[in-house]
Parts: C-alpha cells; structure tokens; sequence
C-alpha cells in the first residue's frame, strides 16, 4: 500500500489529460464540419484531430486505466463497494465514447459533411456528463 497514494497521483494526472482529449476532439469536430468549404483550414484540423487523438488521448486512456486497474489490484476492496461498480460503469462508457471519437474522426476525413457542427457540439457534452458522474461517485459515494 505504500505505492497506493503514488498510483492514485499518476491516476489523477492521466485522466485529467484524457478529459482535456475528450472535451477537445469534437470542438475540433465542430470546426472540420463548419469549415468544410475551406480546405486549408480543414487541413490544418485533421492535423490537430489526428495528433490529439493519437499522441495525446489513446496514451492518457491507457495510463488512466492501467493506473487504476492497479489501484484495484492494490486495494481489492474497493470492489466490493456499490459506488466503485456506478464509476466502472461509467468508465466503460467513457472509453466507449473515446473509441467513437477516432470514429467520427474517420468518417470526417471521408466527408467532410458527415454529420453538422450542431451534432458534434452536442456530442461534446457527453463527457463532461460521465465526468460529473465518474467524480460525485468517487468523492461523495452516494451509495
């Protein structure tokens, strides 16, 4: 346990980086969408959407669940508590919601007018809704 509060720190830094990820990559969205008629513009955005999601977000995902799988690992306790099952839950969620983002990104690069900027400013509030659960399950422990 004396490398509990050590993991716990990283895990803190590697989800804050992830969630600057996901609240980022659909505004990037948003821009590709809205500024389709401008093709430098949107070369420059499939460059930051790239780079973002691949360099930034996938090792920040990574690092946030293999820190906490070892936290688990190191105070199996934690499983047994109803809150911790609401956060994994919540968590599996999360990486569904990263994995659709290279999606999106994907189908952008096809075209362009895949889904409108509007679409995209509402997906960007998904995290920000699992984020609220993720952190009143960990800090309040409602259950």
């Amino acid at each position: 346990m004396e490398y509990y509060t050590w993991v716990l720190a990283f895990h803190v830094m590697s989800f804050v980086s992830w969630m600057a990820m996901l609240f980022y990559q659909p505004r990037l969205y948003v821009y590709h969408a809205e500024h389709a008629d401008n093709p430098g513009f949107v070369e420059v955005v499939k460059i930051q959407e790239y780079k973002l999601y691949k360099y930034i977000g996938v090792p920040a995902m990574w690092a946030t669940v293999l820190s906490g799988g070892t936290m688990l690992w190191l105070n199996p306790v934690l499983l047994k508590m109803p809150w911790m099952h609401a956060k994994l839950l919540f968590v599996a969620l999360l990486i569904a919601y990263h994995f659709s983002l290279e999606y999106h990104r994907k189908r952008l690069i096809e075209n362009p007018h895949y889904k409108p900027g509007k679409f995209y400013r509402f997906y960007n509030e998904v995290p920000t809704l699992l984020m609220i659960g993720i952190v009143i399950f960990v800090v309040v422990k409602p259950f």
